[in-house]
């Protein structure tokens, strides 16, 4: 029964998605034509209020702002194709920037404010930016990276920055030049952009190593706002509270897109707050907030208060709840309906759940698998290489089975383009042939998931975060949401690290402690009881914080680099004696008996 309905409402949704781009696609439309009718049906509706300063951008100012920066942008000489780095904290001009540049064909290149020194360099860089537009907040990380920037590319500066710091850094105020800009339309560019042509980029979170400048064009923006408005039927008079960082996909298109497209009004705030969260939404009338990454969690482990149910969202959008956080929140937050769904901002295998099944990420029908032709495949576990048939194919998975997730592509379906990174080389290395069939082409997710038999999918781990020991398959994600559990909601972060001739890995935990009081043994108690042998943390890292990206993933490469040798880092490091039954503190010369193999593990 529950198959039939979510295939039911599944290819709804997918229908009326496509053939919206279908149409859009023959009559030449891209995203700021779009908008333009959006704007033209209620002008002085509400589209952007910024919380930090309470303004309100009505449709019609934004369109005139977003045409005072398509004006610059054609009087600076820039024509299709050409990019412009956007580098700063959330706010709506940052929307009226890559709008406004969308209108003449220019792509804006959305960097992480987050990023300095050589992530800084490298994602300006990556994208061939012609110029770069920075919010005096982040005069600072400018001033770091400043020399090491091209003279040739043009720096403009928003906000209040003295003049002699923007002279400095070589920087012209933007915010006169767009105050006297003309606010009428400007002409179309030329030659005109199409929905597959590009509208800017987004940098993946850089979780693994240097972000990569992925390219989102027309359609996708379109896509994936849309299948977020219909998938969790969301209606043209919700408020959307958008916490999120408008550099992500998430804050950007599945936010703000819901603005530009759909016209409904979207609250921005600068930076997430746990504790005014809800007063947040209350004050705004808000019925629909987004979430990723850690925030229902962080949310939880505030203390209660009575706004937490004196609000009026229905709706919470977002990816990464996991299953232990899900009923909890819903309970406690009387939010009615989760819309959780995966998808990579580059990806051509996104899915929803539609009607709210706790701890799945999404549907597919395994009755119809080939009207929205998505896969669970069959990897090796520690190489995370693809098996293979004996034609050469993959092979799929069983229900209940693990598997890398793929999606068939098709550059002539906006539903199934892979449209990649501004990098050649990274972009082949997220492709597969002869996958579904002998001489296809599909999209690496890099992401393991599991199908029930209903159709359901649930995320288990990211490539490369299971690792083995003793003799078992240890997923950090389910390891990080039960000791999170255990300890209240605090941030952790699991991952393998390396022994000497031991086979495998061994789990190391870094668990965040800003209070200085974490009990070790206390802890192990719990944990015993919690976790099998082999998933239990051999070595434990205790810190004031656990690292996360902006957009609240847990950081592990320097973790992992660093592992369990006490001389690289001033935390504490702690290894589970067995013999005795308890965590003790690694000194450097406990940590050379382990390395020499004196110890027992």
């Amino acid at each position: 029964r529950w198959d039939g309905v979510c295939l039911c409402g599944g290819l709804y949704v997918l229908l009326r998605v496509k053939l919206a781009l279908w149409r859009y696609m023959r009559s030449g439309t891209n995203i700021p034509s779009i908008f333009a009718q959006t704007a033209k049906r209620h002008p002085n509706k509400p589209a952007l209020i910024y919380e930090a300063t309470g303004e309100t951008w009505t449709f019609a100012q934004l369109d005139e702002l977003s045409n005072a920066v398509a004006h610059w942008a054609r009087g600076q000489g820039w024509v299709s194709g050409d990019v412009v780095a956007v580098f700063m904290e959330s706010r709506p001009l940052q929307v009226a920037l890559w709008l406004g540049l969308a209108k003449v064909g220019v792509e804006a290149a959305l960097i992480n404010f987050n990023l300095r020194h050589d992530s800084l360099l490298h994602c300006v860089g990556v994208s061939g930016s012609r110029a770069i537009v920075f919010g005096a907040e982040l005069a600072d990380a400018m001033s770091e990276v400043s020399s090491s920037i091209t003279q040739s590319m043009v720096r403009f500066c928003t906000g209040d920055l003295s003049a002699e710091h923007m002279a400095s850094l070589a920087a012209l105020p933007l915010d006169p030049i767009l105050a006297s800009a003309s606010r009428h339309p400007t002409s179309p560019c030329v030659p005109p952009k199409g929905m597959n042509d590009r509208l800017f980029y987004i940098y993946t979170s850089g979780t693994t190593g240097l972000p990569k400048a992925a390219i989102v064009v027309h359609s996708r923006y379109y896509r994936i706002a849309a299948f977020g408005y219909f998938a969790f039927r969301m209606r043209s008079d919700d408020i959307i509270y958008d916490c999120l960082p408008l550099y992500h996909s998430a804050g950007n298109i599945m936010g703000v897109g819901q603005c530009l497209i759909h016209g409904l009004t979207v609250v921005v705030k600068k930076k997430f707050s746990a504790s005014r969260f809800w007063e947040d939404c209350i004050k705004y009338n808000c019925t629909v907030v987004q979430y990723i990454g850690e925030i229902c969690r962080y949310l939880l482990s505030q203390p209660v208060r009575p706004s937490e149910k004196g609000h009026k969202v229905r709706l919470a959008v977002g990816n990464g709840l996991r299953p232990s956080v899900w009923e909890a929140f819903t309970e406690r937050f009387r939010v009615a309906q989760i819309g959780e769904f995966y998808g990579a901002t580059e990806c051509n295998c996104s899915i929803a759940n539609m009607d709210g099944k706790v701890g799945a990420c999404g549907f597919n029908s395994r009755i119809l698998p080939n009207v929205y032709p998505i896969r669970l495949v069959r990897v090796d576990e520690d190489s995370m290489e693809l098996i293979r048939d004996s034609r050469g194919l993959c092979v799929p998975c069983r229900p209940g089975e693990p598997g890398l997730l793929v999606g068939r592509i098709n550059q002539q379906d906006p539903l199934r383009r892979f449209d990649g990174y501004a990098n050649q080389d990274a972009t082949r290395k997220k492709i597969a042939h002869n996958v579904f069939k002998q001489n296809d082409s599909a999209y690496l997710s890099g992401d393991v998931l599991v199908m029930d038999e209903l159709g359901y999918m649930y995320f288990r781990d990211r490539s490369g975060d299971t690792f083995r020991w003793r003799g078992e398959n240890v997923s950090t994600t389910e390891v990080e949401g039960t000791l999170s559990s255990l300890l209240g909601q605090t941030d952790v972060a699991v991952y393998g690290v390396a022994v000497p001739d031991v086979e495998g890995k061994a789990g190391m935990a870094a668990i965040a402690d800003a209070t200085g009081s974490f009990d070790c043994n206390g802890f192990l108690q719990k944990v015993q009881r919690a976790l099998p042998p082999y998933a239990r943390p051999v070595f434990l890292r205790i810190s004031p914080n656990v690292d996360t990206t902006g957009t609240f993933k847990i950081q592990k490469t320097r973790l992992q680099r660093e592992g369990y040798d006490p001389r690289l880092t001033t935390d504490q490091i702690y290894f589970l004696n067995t013999r005795s039954a308890r965590y003790e503190a690694i000194d450097e010369e406990l940590y050379n008996a382990i390395a020499e193999g004196r110890m027992s593990l």
